[in-house]
This record gives C-alpha cells, structure tokens and sequence, in this order.
C-alpha cells in the first residue's frame, strides 16, 4: 500500500490525478502541466512537498558528524542558514542530494529525497554516529508546503509575522504560519523563481495549505503537480537523484563541484578526489532543433556513434523548445557541440548549451 502525505485527501479535492511517486500517493497535475508552470513563473504555485524526509542531527559533536557526511562546507553555515550538499558514498557515487538546515549550533535538518528517506536515515546512522550525536527520522513529524513564484512572498506575508525581506535566499526563520507555531520559513526551492518552503507540524498540514490557497487567491494560486515541478527545475538545470545523480555517478561529472570541497575531508572525498578527469561521461545541458522532444533513456550520437544517452528531457513550456540533459562524452561536452539524439528511430538534432535554460527576470 502507498503512502499518503497528510494533504492527500485535498489533492483528491482538488480533482488532482494521483500517481505512485517514491512509495507516495502524489497530484501529477490538477489543472494541467502547462497551465501549472506558467502559473509559477507567472504568478504563484503551491506544492505539497512533504513526501520529502527529514533527518535531525543533534548534539555537542553534530557539526562534526555532518561535515564528515555531507560534502560542502558546512562548518560556515551559520544558524538560520541552508546549504546545497551532496552525500557520498565510499567510491565517490552520491547516496543522495540534499539541503541541510542549520537550526541552532549544534542543531542540523537534513532535508533528503523521498526515494531515499530510509536510505539516506540508514547510511546518516551508520556513518555519523558518535558520542555526543543523537540522529532521529523526523521524516513524519514534518509537513513541507513549497510556495513560488513572483507572488509567492506576498501570498506567505499574508499569514505570518516573519519579516520575509529579511530572509536570503538559502536562509530561514522559526515563526508561525496561518496561526501555527513551530513552522520553519525558508526562501528555497526547486523552480528557479523566488519562493519559500514551509515546514510545519505534519497535523497542522491542511490548515496551512487551505491559508495559503486562500491568501493567494487574488494572485490566481494553483495547487502545482510533480509534472510542473519536473519541468520547472529542468528549466533552469537541478538535477533529480534517479536521473542526473546516483550511487555510480561521481558529483563531478554532474556538474556539483561548486559543492563539493575537495580541499577538506569527507566520506567519499578521497575516491571523488580519484575519479576527478576519468570520468567516460559528463552531464551537458542540450536544445534541439526541431520539433521532436528528447526523453529519458535516449541514446545521444555523434558521427553514428553512441557516446551518451538522455536523463531528462522536455519540451520547455517557458521557452517552447525542446531541451534535455544528457551524459556524453568529455570531448563531446562543450559549449557549441552539435549531437544527434535517436527519438524512437528518428534524428533530432541538439546543441550543447551553459548554463540553465531558463532565467528569471
């Protein structure tokens, strides 16, 4: 049987098709995928994110059990702050990406992906226990509602005190949210547009959510799908654990050497460190001309030969162009390459391209 999050009896509400996501029940769409996305972009969307987990770690030594797991520099995030990260394993693979809270000095949240909750809890217990450490699933107690776009700090104003102008991007305050207390207000997310997470008590979920729809009623919110989501982050180039990222592929080769310190030590540093230029495939970012639309799984050519194969692909809503993310080969991965990506037995032609695809204003 499927999990449910505690918002699924309103997505059935809200006429939203349902589909297995991670072990979830999750809203696919509501209204439509294109009409979905341009409503973040446009104006504001709501998310239920809380499918996602949450690993709490605590304690005099808790700095020094996440900066052994985690691969950024975490012994600079300051309290209130949030920081992209990677797990490794020990030949260099990612276990996981994740976002990782500062609540407190010594008071983390590692913010993890819904496939890999009980994974990610396993390997965080097995490698980041130590005196002085207490490591706890809080991955039920939590509620995560995503808020973006241009609208999305003017809908949340309407229902907290927080001073959102005073919360940077990858920073958070504790503050209620629609009258519930112990939320944590963050300016992240996964759209590529301005926006808040909301995490609050998993019981107080459906109070939250039926605010916030109805304090962004005048901006024309929508409850938003994981098909929206999906090509909203492909537009602007995240990568999804499953698709970009894996227990195989080196954070390198995906493109995360910004957090990845490599001039420090962490589990997994000293094979990343070893893998560094050898990798036989390098994530590129690609456009193709024409009509035809690259998917997951599609092999990447060039001169006939098969030197990479597609993660994700889409036709961009925003842009209106076909735009994928592919492996291929170093040589093959700069900027300009012209490749040729097989759709079901006919060429489509693609450019590799920096940078994301889609910019906000």
């Amino acid at each position: 049987m499927s999990l449910r999050t505690p918002l699924y009896d309103r997505h059935v509400a809200h006429g939203a098709r349902i589909v297995d996501f991670a072990g979830f029940d999750m809203p696919v769409q509501y209204s439509g995928l294109k009409e979905e996305h341009a409503r973040v972009r446009e104006a504001v969307g709501l998310f239920d994110v809380s499918h996602m987990g949450e690993i709490r770690v605590k304690g005099p030594k808790a700095l020094e059990a996440v900066e052994w797991l985690c691969s950024n520099h975490n012994a600079e995030i300051e309290v209130n702050q949030a920081q992209y990260n990677v797990l490794c394993n020990e030949e260099g693979g990612v276990v996981d990406d994740l976002v990782v809270y500062r609540l407190a000095e010594d008071d983390f949240i590692l913010c993890v992906n819904a496939a890999n909750r009980a994974k990610d809890f396993a390997w965080v217990v097995k490698h980041g226990s130590r005196e002085g450490v207490t490591i706890t699933d809080e991955g039920d107690d939590w509620a995560q509602i995503a808020v973006q776009g241009p609208k999305a700090a003017a809908t949340l104003a309407k229902l907290t005190d927080a001073d959102l102008d005073a919360i940077g991007v990858y920073h958070f305050l504790p503050g209620s949210v629609a009258g519930v207390e112990g939320c944590l207000i963050a300016r992240t997310g996964y759209t590529g547009e301005d926006g808040f997470e909301v995490f609050g008590p998993s019981d107080a979920a459906v109070q939250i959510w039926d605010a916030l729809l109805e304090a962004g009623e005048e901006f024309g919110v929508l409850p938003i799908g994981l098909g929206a989501r999906d090509t909203l982050r492909l537009e602007v180039r995240y990568c999804l654990y499953g698709h970009e990222l894996s227990d195989e592929t080196s954070p390198l080769q995906a493109g995360l050497g910004w957090i990845t310190k490599l001039d420090r030590d962490f589990l997994g540093a000293d094979a990343v460190r070893a893998r560094k230029g050898k990798a036989k495939h390098r994530l590129c970012g690609m456009v193709i001309h024409g009509k035809r639309i690259a998917r997951e799984g599609m092999n990447v050519l060039h001169e006939g030969e098969v030197v990479g194969h597609i993660t994700s692909g889409t036709r961009s809503p925003s842009l209106g162009i076909g735009i994928c993310l592919a492996y291929v080969r170093p040589d093959l991965s700069r900027v300009g390459t012209r490749l040729v990506i097989d759709v079901r037995g006919r060429e489509a032609e693609a450019e590799v391209v920096k940078g994301p695809f889609y910019k906000r204003d």
